[in-house]
Parts: C-alpha cells; structure tokens; sequence
C-alpha cells in the first residue's frame, strides 16, 4: 500500500471511530445520569467507556493498517480495509452498547434495592347497577359473580 493510501486509510478510519466514539458518548451519558441519580457520575462512567471504546478500536485499526489486502490498486487496498474497519466498529459498538446497558441494569437494580417502591394497590372497576338512576355503583360484573340483570 502507498503512503497516500495509507495515510488515507488512517485518517478516514480515526475520524469513524472519533465519530462514533462522540455518538456513544453523548448518548450513553443521558442513558446512565438516570440510572445513577446523579448526573455527574453517570457521565463520569460514560467518559471512562468512552475512552476504553476509543482505545480499544484504534488499536485494533493500527494493526489492521499493517496487514496488506491485497488489492490491485492503492483505492482498492483502502475501500477493503474500510470494510473491514466499519465491521470492527459496528462490532466494538455493539459490545460497548451491551456495557452501558448493564451498567444502567445494575444500577436500576440496586437503586430498587435501597429505595423499595410500595406494592401497587389492586383497581377495581366500578360500574352503575343496571336499571338503577344514579344510585350506588357497585363492582362491575366482570369482578362480580352475582347476575348483574337479575334485580
């Protein structure tokens, strides 16, 4: 692969990855300030799973980079690797998906833990009695086993 090429390569795979990189940065940080209650530890959290995805996926394309592809010409070795890159990030994507939402699960989990909700009350429904004129409502017949027209 010549230098332009490769240069080329470098420079349209970071700028996948940064962007890629500022996506799940910025969504993860409103998906954890949630999760967590406050919301400087959630972008906090999001900040290092950022780093991790930046780190991660730009070694991974500085290895690709040195692996020949083969192709005939300098536009055909960089479409290739570009393919290969977009799948590497579609991947590392996905993983750092699955890490923030069981994170955002954890800490759901453990917030229900220190602060248990009260059991929800059972409704019923409360429907008029047939052929009475405002009277008293009683529970509607799908809750009630007497005959509703039986008076």
């Amino acid at each position: 692969m010549e230098t332009n090429a490769y240069i080329t390569f470098l420079v349209l795979a970071t700028l996948l990855v940064v962007i890629d990189g500022q996506i799940i940065y910025r969504s993860g940080r409103r998906y954890l300030e949630n999760s967590y209650g406050d919301a400087a530890a959630g972008a906090s959290m999001t900040r290092l799973i950022t780093v991790l995805f930046h780190l991660s996926v730009l070694g991974v394309l500085a290895l690709l980079s040195t692996i020949d592809s083969g192709g005939d010409n300098a536009t055909e070795a960089v479409v290739w690797k570009l393919g290969i890159t977009l799948i590497v990030l579609a991947i590392a994507h996905g993983v750092t998906l699955t890490v923030l939402s069981r994170i955002r699960d954890n800490q759901v989990a453990e917030r229900a833990l220190k602060h248990p909700s009260p059991p929800a009350a059972a409704e019923t429904t409360v429907a008029p009695v047939p052929g009475q004129q405002g009277g008293n409502p009683r529970v509607s017949p799908a809750l009630d086993q007497r005959d509703p027209y039986s008076a």
